[in-house]
C-alpha cells in the first residue's frame, strides 16, 4: 500500500494508543501526536498601555510578564488558518525544520542624504 508520509502524519510509534485534545479553534477531538502544537507568547499588556503605566510607575525599568499559551489545532484547522502549509510531494520529505528569520529594523539616518545634497 502506498504510504503518503513516513510517520502516518503522527509521531506516536511504538504506542499503541494516545490521548485524544480538542482544537483550540473548533473544539474538534484529535489524537495529541498528530495536532499541532505551537506556543503563543505575547505581552501581558499591549503597547499602548504598556506606555501608560511605564509613565505611572514607580520603577524607571519594569519588565512586563509575558503571557506563554500552548495552542493546539487539528489538522484542518492549522492549514485554513496557515499554521503549517500544504507542499509538494517532493518537498514533503524535507523533515528538517524551517529556517527562522528576525526581522532587522534599521533606523534612517540623515548623513548620507546631508551628504549627498550637499555635494550637488
Amino acid at each position: 500500500m502506498t504510504v503518503k508520509r513516513r510517520n502516518h502524519g503522527r509521531s506516536k510509534k511504538g504506542r499503541g494508543h494516545v490521548k485524544f485534545i480538542r482544537c483550540d479553534n473548533c473544539f474538534r477531538s484529535c489524537p495529541k501526536d498528530k495536532a499541532i502544537k505551537r506556543f503563543n507568547v505575547r505581552n501581558m499588556i499591549e503597547a499602548a498601555a504598556k506606555r501608560d503605566m511605564a509613565e505611572a510607575s514607580v520603577y524607571e525599568s519594569y519588565d512586563v510578564p509575558k503571557v506563554y499559551y500552548k495552542q493546539q489545532h487539528c489538522i484542518a484547522c492549522a492549514i485554513h488558518s496557515r499554521i503549517v502549509r500544504v507542499r509538494s510531494r517532493v518537498n514533503r520529505r524535507n523533515r528538517a525544520p524551517p529556517s527562522r528569520f528576525r526581522k532587522e529594523f534599521k533606523k534612517p539616518t540623515g548623513a548620507p542624504t546631508a551628504a549627498v545634497k550637499a555635494s550637488a
